[in-house]
């Protein structure tokens, strides 16, 4: 089966998003609105030779929001998702794939909040 196009994949994962930011409680609202979120097929050359797995499936990078006015960050705090890392990982299948989008875009939420891995599950960021 030929996976679907870049842009049909980034429409469906900006729905999703849309969807999971507006489901937030209103304190994690707020700031998930002011985090850019950007769509990419896979992590590009760089981001691979700085030691980020080619499979990876999102990535939050820039300042933390506890750090954002302190920190001079080398890029702006933003989440990553990798579409078609996405899409492989979910076997290319819609339904999968929208959970995945979700899971993954809270995840790395999570982490610009400046939660670990046992605060981002505390706060049902999953």
């Amino acid at each position: 089966m030929k996976p679907p196009d870049l842009l049909w994949l980034q429409r469906v994962a900006e729905a999703v998003v849309t969807r999971t930011i507006r489901a937030l409680p209103p304190e994690l609202r707020r700031h998930a609105e002011e985090l850019p979120v950007t769509f990419e097929a896979v992590p590009n050359a760089e981001t691979v030779a700085d030691g980020i797995d080619v499979d990876v499936l999102g990535l939050f990078v820039g300042a933390s929001f506890d750090e954002a006015e302190t920190a001079l960050a080398d890029v702006p705090s933003q989440v990553i998702l990798y579409l078609e890392n996405l899409w492989d990982f979910a076997e290319a299948d819609e339904d999968l794939f929208r959970g995945e989008v979700r899971t993954t875009y809270l995840h790395e939420l999570g982490h610009y909040l400046g939660l670990d891995e046992d605060g981002v599950e505390e706060r049902g960021l999953l």
